[in-house]
């Protein structure tokens, strides 16, 4: 199957050589997002772009829909690759590493989306002075909404964080913070996603005790808070000042705020997301014992 995305002309690496190939390891379904991304944005030919997952009939998967070279054998997909995306669990990037470290090129851009695995982490478990990005991306990056942090190694170049936003950019909104906001950036943007399906599903329990249909309750549910989320990012308005602009005075919705605030919702979000970046801290100290 020929992908629509095998161009001839060959994409260059922002002012150096054309990239040559893309490792993609770990393609389950964050990675196989971020894969459709990538060959989406014509990062560079189809057929230079390889996969490895840890079972074959989901290697044939891979290959039969988007083109591509995909396999069980993380050593030769790392083989010759400019660019190699890891898309593991955290506790499988040290093998990995451990893994490929004789295969990987010396100048090989390394990309990883491993949560809590940080890139000195993956400099200290390389012989050579690899350049890594860490990116920090959430699940809504599947429907091509996400919200992506990144931050480069000591050993990455501007060119390389462009690379980056280049390959994840085609899954929603990137920025580029120092790698010490990545905890909180964890518990914010990456667990948060939870925080905000538990919202809706509130909104639309709430529905339904009121008689709406739940499907109905749980599509009005969804769309205002898409509604709101993207009002917010386009108007560049203060959160606060858009509340005020539905708040009347002696109206339903300062009622509602009432009941929110006497239950303690804004306080219990914002613990939510300190716990969660403490546990993301906690998880880096462990991964760096």
């Amino acid at each position: 199957m020929r992908s629509k995305t095998d161009k001839s002309v060959e994409p260059q690496r922002d002012g150096h050589a054309p990239l040559k190939k893309l490792a993609v390891i770990g393609a389950g379904k964050l990675g196989e997002g971020l894969l459709s991304g990538v060959l989406g944005s014509q990062l560079l030919p189809v057929g230079r772009v390889t996969a490895t997952v840890a079972h074959q009939p989901r290697a044939d998967y891979l290959a039969e829909k988007y083109g591509i070279r995909a396999g069980t054998h993380n050593r030769e997909a790392v083989s010759g690759a400019d660019v190699v995306l890891v898309c593991l669990k955290p506790q499988q990037v040290k093998g990995f590493l451990q893994e490929v470290k004789k295969d990987l090129r010396h100048d090989a851009l390394l990309i990883s989306a491993a949560a809590s695995v940080t890139t000195e982490f993956i400099e200290r478990e390389l012989p050579f002075p690899v350049r890594s990005v860490r990116a920090m991306p959430n699940t809504p990056c599947l429907i091509r909404h996400g919200m992506i942090a990144l931050a480069r190694g000591k050993n990455a170049t501007e060119a390389d964080l462009k690379i980056a936003n280049r390959v994840f950019s085609s899954m929603g909104r990137t920025v580029t913070v120092d790698e010490k906001h990545m905890d909180a950036i964890t518990g914010l943007s990456a667990s948060g996603p939870a925080y905000v399906y538990t919202i809706i599903e509130s909104l639309a329990e709430a529905g339904v005790k009121l008689g709406l249909p739940r499907e109905l309750s749980t599509e009005l549910s969804a769309q205002t808070l898409l509604g709101a989320s993207a009002l917010v990012l386009q108007s560049g308005e203060h959160p606060a000042k858009l509340k005020d602009m539905v708040t009347t005075p002696a109206g339903c919705t300062i009622d509602g705020l009432l009941e929110l605030e006497e239950g303690g919702l804004r306080v219990t979000l914002i613990k939510a997301v300190v716990r969660a970046a403490e546990r993301a801290r906690q998880l880096v100290d462990n991964q760096n014992k």
